[in-house]
């Protein structure tokens, strides 16, 4: 049976031990490909037997979480928000601690105290119990553990002093309430800050939330973008968003592609021009064919690669995950140490010994830890593809650290890949219209940025017509093809040491007809990044399967000195091996014919316009074509790595100080329940500076 990818979206979780207890569930139950974001609320796993599906989700719904349909049509109820359970909370917790400023008699009450407190401890205990009873089953006790243990110690403590008529030395109701109702606070700005970190997910999911004008029998119906079917018409006019990817029937538009490319430059379109959903037509009006929807659009394929990049986990975040794994037990063995030693060694007392513990519990946070890195992934992948750097995954950014070597493609990637024919050199009484009519009809068939040039050049030009049977691309080669009369014909380039400007030969029936020279220009912006590159100590190298005169011409004009010419895939493999062996080497290529060295490197860098082969082949897609981008994507991947261990810093000194702190007195809970409840702001803010941060 075939492994089936099944998505859940489950509510409830709000950290990362929540999202480890489902982990740990679904390893148990023998499933792959597990992906759980609790900032998405989506759960990933592989399965081949559908069958399990109701007990998994019977399962996950055990642990406390709950499984939902449409998140795009669930509504949380009116007491399920943790908005709403603050402001009710804090309602009965600020009179509780007023009593210790004003005068007024009744608020010193025990009852009346007792009174105030309850119905803060029961949400405590359904929001903070319900959660800590569920993370226990799960195998990863999370932070409400320790707030729930902490809140109940003084509750219970203070209902025996009152029920037993102690005094008011035995009153800790306000600590009780006030535990409960900042760290609720904090949940709600926690809330607030994760959902920042994925707004670059989510606003690409609004793009594709569109309607569409579909054509049917002349007359025009508006649908959802989701019911729009390959092959039907559509009319998009100016201002609309394009619902799904497609062909331009007809009509002419400048359409803005800075969602997909960050480019804010217009595209035109006109005619045969491929459309890509989500962009918008800023001005003009299209009448295009859909040709992929649903899944398969490049929109949808993006977004399915930046959630699976939130979740793939880099290096780093293994020693934040182990810690966080074994805090929770740690935490509260000492803070029953912190009270054994009060209580007996000090002779401090019950009270100060339990408020010592307390305050243990309660300044200790975790979940700091748990969202140092995944918040830091999450706003920088973010930031990337707002630049139209497409990054495959949180560990690829860490990959990048110390890059030694910049192994860099020729065609299409140092230079514009639009070539331009300066030459053409005609055999055996062959004539020039027949010429041409054969390279367009064996270059239709390629997707090689050559082949994209000529056909756009010779479509305009008198050319006798060729019919194909097939067509076959042999990478670093060419292409060979047959028409519908049996007659073979080759087009392309292999080895030679002849230094000729003719550059591509055409074959029929292995007798030269033609030989073509072509001529590509450099980007402009190619000189500046190798400068770029060794300023930051990279060294970058030029691998081309291009004749070794036009390769050391490129090198010479842009500044490399390294260059590996007449190069065949698999002999550009053996190359990046060796540089691989050397230092950390990134390949940028243009992710068809570099396909293999892509894969190769350490990480792959496509210069593609996101073609099917670019997105599985490489780390990284760049979905623009200005090479400014590869240097964007280093100083986002060190930026990103310098946040996380910021982050990983702050969580371990905050509690590897705060704990001891804690222990000798120091602190008291409801000020430790204050620096808890910010604990988790403070990394999280520190990962939304990303956003805007000024990159060097």
């Amino acid at each position: 049976m075939t492994e089936q990818l099944i998505e859940l979206n489950v509510t409830g979780m709000h950290c990362n031990n929540c999202a480890l207890s489902i982990h740990k569930l679904l390893e148990k139950k023998g499933l792959k490909d597990i992906l759980v974001d609790y900032a998405s609320e989506e759960v990933k796993f592989s399965t081949a037997n559908e069958a399990v599906l109701p007990a998994i989700i019977k399962d996950i719904e055990g642990l406390g979480f709950k499984v939902i349909d449409d998140p795009g049509l669930h509504t949380p109820k009116f007491y399920e928000k943790v908005e709403n359970k603050f402001i009710f909370c804090a309602i009965f917790t600020v009179p509780l601690l007023l009593h210790m400023l004003l005068p007024w008699h009744f608020l010193h009450l025990p009852v009346v105290q007792l009174l105030l407190c309850l119905p803060v401890f029961i949400v405590g205990c359904l929001h903070f119990g319900k959660s800590a009873w569920s993370s226990i089953k799960g195998g990863v006790p999370n932070m409400d553990v320790l707030i729930f243990i902490g809140s109940a110690s003084a509750f219970i403590y203070s209902l025996v002093g009152t029920i037993e008529n102690l005094g008011e030395h035995y009153q800790f109701y306000e600590t009780c309430a006030t535990i409960i109702t900042l760290v609720l606070l904090g949940n709600v700005f926690e809330k607030r800050s994760v959902t920042q970190t994925t707004s670059a997910v989510k606003d690409l999911i609004k793009f594709q939330q569109v309607n569409a004008n579909r054509v049917v029998n002349g007359a025009v119906e508006v649908i959802s973008a989701k019911e729009v079917r390959p092959g039907d018409t559509l009319l998009v006019n100016q201002g609309d968003k394009i619902p799904v990817d497609g062909e331009v029937l007809s009509g002419n538009a400048s359409v803005n592609e800075a969602m997909l490319t960050g480019e804010s430059v217009p595209v035109e379109k006109e005619k045969y021009d491929k459309v890509i959903g989500g962009t918008i037509v800023q001005h003009g009006n299209l009448r295009i064919i859909a040709t992929k929807v649903g899944s398969n659009t490049i929109l949808s394929q993006i977004i399915e690669l930046m959630k699976k990049a939130q979740a793939a986990k880099p290096p780093v975040q293994k020693l934040g995950d182990k810690v966080a794994g074994i805090f929770v037990p740690a935490v509260i063995l000492i803070a029953l140490i912190t009270f054994v030693l009060t209580y007996f060694i000090a002779h401090s007392g019950v009270q100060a010994a339990l408020m010592h513990a307390i305050a243990v519990l309660v300044i200790s946070c975790p979940c700091a830890m748990g969202l140092a890195t995944p918040t830091a992934v999450m706003v920088g992948l973010g930031r990337a593809a707002k630049n139209g750097i497409l990054i495959k995954g949180g560990d690829t950014i860490e990959a990048v650290t110390n890059t030694k070597y910049v192994v860099f493609d020729k065609t299409g990637t140092l230079t514009t890949g639009k070539f331009s024919i300066n030459a053409v050199k005609l055999e055996h009484g062959v004539t020039i219209e027949t010429v041409r009519g054969i390279i367009t009809a064996i270059e239709e068939r390629s997707n090689h940025p050559i082949a994209r040039s000529l056909v756009n050049e010779l479509k305009a030009l008198p050319q006798t017509k060729l019919i194909l049977r097939k067509a076959q691309e042999e990478k670093g080669l060419g292409m060979r093809a047959e028409d519908i009369n049996g007659n073979h014909y080759f087009l392309g380039t292999g080895k030679s040491t002849a230094e000729s400007d003719f550059n591509i030969s055409l074959y029929k029936n292995q007798e030269l007809l033609a030989q073509i020279h072509i001529e590509d220009t450099i980007k402009p912006e190619a000189a500046t990044l190798v400068t770029q590159l060794k300023k930051m100590g990279i060294t970058p190298v030029l691998l081309s399967g291009d004749k070794n005169n036009r390769c050391i011409k490129v090198a010479r004009a842009i500044g490399i000195d390294e260059v590996h010419s007449e190069k065949l895939p698999d002999e550009k493999l053996a190359v990046i091996d060796i540089y691989n062996k050397k230092g950390k080497t990134i390949m940028i290529g243009d992710g068809i014919n570099d396909a293999p060295a892509l894969t190769k490197a350490d990480i792959g860098v496509s210069m593609n316009d996101a073609s099917q082969i670019a997105i599985q082949s490489a780390n990284v897609i760049l979905l623009n074509t200005d090479l400014h981008s590869v240097v964007t994507f280093l100083q986002i991947s060190k930026h990103t790595l310098l946040t996380i261990k910021q982050n990983l810093f702050w969580a371990f000194a905050y509690n590897i100080i705060a704990i001891p702190v804690a222990a000798f007195g120091f602190l008291n809970p409801m000020l430790g329940a204050f620096t808890m409840a910010f604990s988790d702001v403070v990394v999280i803010g520190n990962s939304l500076r990303l956003k805007h941060k000024r990159l060097s």
